[in-house]
């Protein structure tokens, strides 16, 4: 059954707890951009996956498949699973984006989003999974949240950065930057 009726007065539970929690708790604040940082990465993992022609030195969907992979496991952490992400995931993504900035280059300036349909949505993805960090870190300590997954969520946002550069390079047009 897709709904319970149980949160109908404005509670809910974690997956691993016992207790009802309001819903308007910053734990389910956290879980709630995570998760929606997680649905807009799947939205840019189909872009992806329908111009992968194009991005032959990256893949982009894998990238951005592991990159869900990852949230999963820190939205289980959140609601309290004995899970975080592995610190080789961090080593990972550090490495992948020096890659892309090997590649494309730093543009050491603002970048106004959408050069590509794909790298707006990145760079919208990356704004959120800013926010998603921000959130993480406001319930912690209360609530533990491992240092790999803070770190991870710390990189997350240079990653989609990284990928929205390449994905609007790779399409050789040209981004724009903020005329002051």
């Amino acid at each position: 059954m897709f709904f319970t009726r149980k949160g109908d007065a404005g509670t809910s539970k974690l997956f691993c707890g016992t207790e009802r929690i309001s819903k308007n708790s910053p734990v389910f604040g956290a879980l709630g951009t995570l998760d929606e940082l997680t649905s807009l990465l799947g939205a840019c993992r189909a872009r992806a996956e329908r111009e992968s022609a194009q991005y032959q030195k990256f893949n982009i969907h894998e990238e951005l498949l592991r990159a869900q992979q990852c949230l999963c496991i820190a939205l289980a952490e959140l609601a309290g699973a004995k899970k975080s992400i592995p610190q080789e995931r961090v080593s990972e993504i550090e490495h992948t984006i020096g890659a892309i900035e090997e590649t494309v280059g730093n543009p050491n300036a603002f970048v106004i989003p959408g050069a590509t349909e794909l790298s707006g949505l990145l760079d919208y993805a990356r704004a959120l999974s800013r926010r998603a960090e921000r959130a993480v870190l406001e319930i912690h300590p209360e609530r533990e949240v491992s240092e790999s997954t803070r770190m991870y969520l710390n990189r997350l946002s240079s990653l989609l950065y990284a990928l929205a550069r390449y994905a609007a390079s790779t399409s050789g047009l040209k981004e724009i930057t903020p005329s002051y």
